[in-house]
């Protein structure tokens, strides 16, 4: 098991009105003052209130407009600050003795998953364990992109990196670069939308058709030792997470889009014996 270290970068600076927050919010996830309040089971008098200060809303109102707005944790906390309350939801190190079950946990999934490749990653794409089968796929990666922290998105789409290997470059990078964009879209990010904005000046291929709209049938092609490795990703996240570092956990897991690629990694895995 291969572990490498995350970092956690600092909440930006926003607006500090626990109104203006909500309404952003709201206004990302394109819902009315009616639609939001009809969710929410208040009226929609009480809503404008609370956006423009008139009102101030009680803890339990900020974590229920957080919840039918699908806030991330970590800025729900934000919310509460805002309205003059604790954060309710900690934030631990993966490496904290609380997380040690959580952590046990990805460790055997990840094993569980070998022959095939299966990494854990956070907030930014930033790699925080992989399995045995990893390394061997990255071999010839510039050292430089191997520095921690090692960036799954940065290694997929830079030109140094695997996008150089990818057979079907257009295609993968392109559903890639689009499912970041949903992500900034959807967390509003920071961090992400700096990532997304550097990814997307990498010289990536046209693509010869426009993405499926699921974007789900499209597999990872890999030139590997001469040979093409062909694979189809699935993402895994906690369900239910308390904790900011395991709700912005993810699993990334790759399977065999092909007998000859089942055969292969079976054959790598054994020499990894």
């Amino acid at each position: 098991m291969s572990s490498y270290p995350a970092t956690a970068s600092a909440a930006p600076a926003g607006p500090v009105h626990i109104g203006e927050h909500l309404r952003q919010w709201r206004l990302r996830r394109h819902l009315s003052q009616l639609d939001l309040a009809g969710d929410a089971e208040i009226s929609t008098r009480h809503l404008s209130f609370v956006e423009t200060g008139r009102a101030a809303p009680s803890r339990d109102m900020v974590l229920k407009l957080a919840e039918r707005l699908d806030v991330p944790l970590r800025e729900r906390n934000v919310l509460l600050v805002a309205a003059g309350f604790a954060p309710a939801f900690p934030q631990r190190a993966l490496d904290d003795p609380a997380l040690k079950s959580a952590r046990e946990a990805i460790d055997w999934m990840l094993r569980a998953h070998e022959p095939n490749p299966a990494l854990a990653y956070d907030r930014h794409w930033n790699l925080v364990s992989a399995n045995r089968m990893v390394p061997p796929l990255l071999a010839g990666v510039p050292k430089h992109l191997m520095m921690p922290p090692v960036n799954i998105m940065r290694l997929a789409l830079h030109p140094d990196a695997l996008a150089r290997h990818t057979v079907n470059a257009a295609e993968w990078c392109g559903h890639l670069l689009e499912r970041l964009r949903r992500q900034c879209e959807v967390t509003a990010d920071p961090g992400l939308i700096k990532l997304y904005d550097e990814l997307k000046a990498y010289p990536i291929p046209a693509r010869s058709a426009p993405l499926p709209p699921d974007g789900v049938a499209i597999p990872f092609k890999l030139r590997f030792s001469d040979e093409i490795l062909s694979f189809m990703s699935a993402t895994m996240i906690f369900g239910t997470p308390v904790d900011v570092t395991l709700s912005e956990l993810a699993l990334e897991t790759f399977f065999p889009a092909d007998e000859f690629t089942a055969e292969r990694m079976r054959s790598l895995a054994a020499g990894l014996q």
